[in-house]
């Protein structure tokens, strides 16, 4: 894409870095059109249905004239910065933390000497570098912030939504056990199934090892979805466990009740060597001798009803 069609943003050097794409800022400009020309319609015929039972219509309309254009204009600005709200929402944290790290510092700075300034940041990078629980939970929380961005990634890379390019509204983050888990809410052109089939395509984006994705809501609502990113197992290493000491040896153990038997506990029996010979022997007469004759069969009664 050339220079002159990168989108909304701002000149570094001789490059253009992109802030809003071109398409989502032409469709926001169409929207944020449609919005205000039928809210002051509505709010004008409204206002002056109202008015005009207390006033004059001609008044009434001179009074719903500049309520529906100052309603009209406000609709018109949200719409028209929502792609500013939705980058502003995405970096939220780290624009929080900036912020609140930057004026810290220059109060933490202003009140107290520079050597007690020092000791205190020491102190407050130090202890979670040094404490392996307080670490990892800032790891956690780390790769959290890092995984909302990486799903960004992912919708605005390879999983296009719609022709308008707005992306999903990638809401939290939180981490688990296994990994993080991220709540999405789906635009128009997205759904549960399309993104099952790009599931192992998210996981390399997010540098992880699996991905699932399933519904979040109770409601079935099918836009609002969530994300486990899974990087790790909690279910394959070795738990050492005191029981085996409880039990006292040199007793014989026995099946639990309700326990399936892997072998039946039977004598051995001695494989016969000539088994051909001792099927013939028991078709034979108990006293060794065949039966000259066959014994003569029951009569059959033909008639059920005697």
């Amino acid at each position: 894409m050339s220079k002159s069609t990168r989108g909304f943003g701002f000149r570094r050097g001789s490059g253009t870095v992109t802030v809003i794409e071109q398409k989502v800022h032409r469709s926001s400009e169409r929207n944020a059109r449609f919005a205000f020309i039928i809210t002051a319609i509505v709010v004008g015929l409204a206002t002056m249905s109202i008015a005009s039972d207390r006033m004059h219509p001609i008044l009434a309309g001179l009074l719903a004239a500049p309520i529906a254009t100052v309603t009209g204009g406000v609709v018109w600005v949200l719409v028209r910065i929502w792609p500013v709200l939705r980058i502003l929402w995405w970096w939220f944290f780290e624009i929080t933390a900036a912020i609140g790290l930057t004026y810290g510092w220059i109060a933490l700075a202003d009140a107290t000497p520079a050597a007690v300034t020092f000791g205190i940041l020491a102190l407050l990078i130090g202890v979670p570098a040094a404490v392996p629980y307080l670490r990892r939970r800032v790891e956690a929380l780390a790769w959290c912030l890092i995984v909302r961005h990486r799903l960004r990634v992912c919708f605005s890379q390879f999983i296009i939504a719609n022709k308008s390019g707005s992306l999903p509204l990638i809401l939290w983050a939180r981490p688990t056990r296994v990994g993080e888990r991220v709540w999405v809410y789906l635009r128009p052109g997205l759904s549960l199934a399309r993104l099952q089939a790009r599931l192992g395509e998210i996981a390399v984006a997010c540098h992880a090892t699996t991905c699932v994705v399933e519904l979040a809501s109770a409601n079935k609502n099918a836009a609002y979805l969530r994300f486990d990113i899974k990087r790790r197992e909690v279910l394959d290493a070795d738990v050492k466990s005191s029981l085996p000491n409880l039990v006292p040896t040199g007793i014989p153990t026995q099946t639990a009740p309700g326990a399936v038997p892997t072998a039946l506990d039977l004598p051995d029996v001695p494989a016969d060597p000539n088994p051909i010979a001792s099927a013939a022997k028991s078709a034979t007469h108990p006293n060794g001798k065949k039966p000259t004759k066959a014994a003569p069969a029951e009569p059959v009664d033909d008639d059920p009803w005697d």
